[in-house]
């Protein structure tokens, strides 16, 4: 069964791969997150912060 480490509590009977990969990211939603913001292709896009001023990502 896949779970919260913290609370214990059942997520679902999970995929092997799917639960390697989420294994990987150690219940961390942060991580997660950034992981899907990478796959979506908006990590490396530039933010317009003001006319003509873009802010790049770190």
């Amino acid at each position: 069964m896949d779970h919260d480490h913290e609370t214990g509590r059942v997520r679902g009977v999970p995929y092997s791969s799917r639960d390697a990969a989420l294994g990987k990211f150690k219940d961390r939603a942060g991580v997660l997150g950034r992981a899907a913001a990478y796959v979506e292709g908006n990590v490396w896009k530039p933010k317009l912060v003001a006319r003509g001023v873009y802010l790049l990502p770190s």
